[in-house]
């Protein structure tokens, strides 16, 4: 068989896609977005399959999706082999597969019946020469999220907040510590659900607008720093003259993609024009919709939130690596992109971490990438690691999904296979454990981040805690 000239690297995502392809003594390739979903357009009269949608839709209203994936699994495997085929075209990668390894992310905890339908579609249907499957975490360690050109600490925590789940994952030396991995069943998909149901009940009835409501979401929702205060400002006062408060002019779906946020300076006087337009008064929607993510009992969800899910995690590390932890955690995925969610986790951190750690949060600028971004550096940077992970089609044939259990158990990637042996992953070095700090490079790559927080309460000090490298 010929030897693979190529690496397709593909963050298999539950809304959309991130895809590239590398090649021999190339530069690594911008992430290419496809839309994962088969979307049905009523105004068009018109299917489109995957990245059909951005290139050829135009009327987006009363748009209907089918998601390959629900609840962060692939489930419809006839809609998300009819995406594959359209993203491994000539119109999009242009790729041969039998001249190329696969290099794809899959879920946390994914079911062996799940993965086995993987492997016969990497194999049988595509015929790829090689693949390696793993967790967006698993790349992180090789990205550039804690600094650009410095080696990843040894102990990390990801939160990896996406479309379907939060997940809490601790690695040790880019092995997932799966017994301390923690889940949160919050994502991307289920605040933009719930801001549809606040609008559709106090405005407009946007229940058929997911499009639109994503991208109201994005653009007007933020994580509160004082969540009581914001609640009682909008409480009092309800119009524009309320900070908080913006406007958000709907688009004409015949002509426009999306709508746009109206700033107050920008607001129009009454004119005929301007009633013409239908517009979204965005109040205490703006941050009572990311507040879930902190208090799902908001929702009636009975999980602790996102910070006490960290503080359980880590929990379950052995004592004398738990300080490494606490100072380096990584935010990754769309859901961490809100407006001061950082800043609002790091508080609720540092309230619950113990006074001796240093609680230090790194953020790249754009999460959505950084799982592609770091797959990529472990395809370029990281060889042997590559070679050692990856399972060949010769091997498959022979042995089948079990070859690929023994590669990604080589490299801590088989989650059920740790689970039988019961017991963690090699611990660090003595060294490595000595101290509980996090880089403290700066945005530039040459100072210290500034200090966010430090302060006594009543009595006790609270945990000294940093921002690393990134923008919020």
């Amino acid at each position: 068989m010929p030897t693979p000239n190529t690496i397709v690297v593909l963050d298999n995502g539950g809304a959309s896609m991130k895809a590239g392809v590398l090649h021999a003594n190339a530069p690594a390739p911008p992430a290419r977005i496809v839309t994962n979903a088969v979307v049905r357009s009523k105004g068009d009269r018109a299917t489109y399959v995957g990245h059909e949608f951005e290139e050829q839709c135009r009327d987006r209203a009363g748009l209907g999706w089918r998601l390959p994936i629900e609840k962060g699994y692939i489930v419809d495997w006839d809609a998300q082999k009819a995406i594959w085929d359209g993203l491994f075209s000539d119109e999009v990668l242009n790729i041969n597969p039998t001249l190329s390894t696969l290099l794809i992310t899959e879920p946390y905890f994914n079911l062996p019946k799940i993965q086995d339908t993987l492997d016969q579609f990497v194999w049988e249907e595509y015929e790829f020469a090689g693949c390696v499957r793993a967790t967006p975490a698993t790349f992180i360690p090789h990205g550039e999220i804690f600094g650009d050109g410095d080696p990843a600490p040894e102990c990390m925590l990801v939160i990896d907040s996406g479309f379907s789940f939060t997940h809490v994952v601790p690695l040790i030396r880019g092995r997932v510590v799966w017994e301390a991995v923690k889940r949160l069943d919050i994502g991307g998909k289920l605040l933009t659900n719930h801001l549809t149901s606040l609008v559709s009940f106090r405005q407009w009835n946007m229940t058929e607008e997911t499009y639109v409501m994503n991208h109201v979401k994005e653009a007007c929702c933020y994580a509160s720093k004082d969540f009581g205060a914001d609640l009682e400002a909008c409480r009092v006062d309800k119009t524009t003259s309320n900070p908080i408060v913006q406007e958000y002019v709907l688009p004409d779906l015949t002509k426009e993609k999306t709508g746009r946020v109206r700033h107050r300076e920008d607001m129009p006087l009454d004119t005929d024009t301007e009633r013409t337009e239908q517009v979204l008064t965005m109040g205490n929607e703006r941050f009572s919709v990311p507040e879930v993510i902190f208090h799902p009992g908001d929702i009636g969800l009975e999980q602790g939130g996102i910070a006490e899910t960290v503080a359980a995690s880590i929990a379950l590390i052995p004592d004398d690596l738990r300080r490494l932890f606490w100072a380096n955690i990584a935010l990754v995925g769309g859901s961490t992109k809100f407006v001061g969610f950082r800043e609002r986790l790091l508080t609720e951190l540092c309230s619950l971490a113990p006074p001796e750690c240093e609680v230090v949060l790194f953020q790249s600028s754009d999460a959505i990438l950084d799982a592609y971004n770091g797959a990529l550096a472990f395809a370029t940077d990281s060889p042997a690691l590559f070679a050692t992970s990856t399972t060949t089609r010769a091997e498959y044939l022979e042995s089948g999904s079990s070859a690929v259990r023994r590669r990604m158990g080589a490299v801590g990637n088989d989650w059920a296979g740790a689970k039988r042996l019961g017991g963690y992953v090699s611990e660090p070095e003595e060294d490595t454990a000595a101290k509980g700090k996090g880089k403290e490079r700066g945005i530039d790559g040459t100072a210290s981040a500034p200090p966010v927080s430090a302060a006594d309460n009543e009595g006790r000090r609270i945990t000294r805690a940093r921002l690393g490298p990134g923008i919020c």
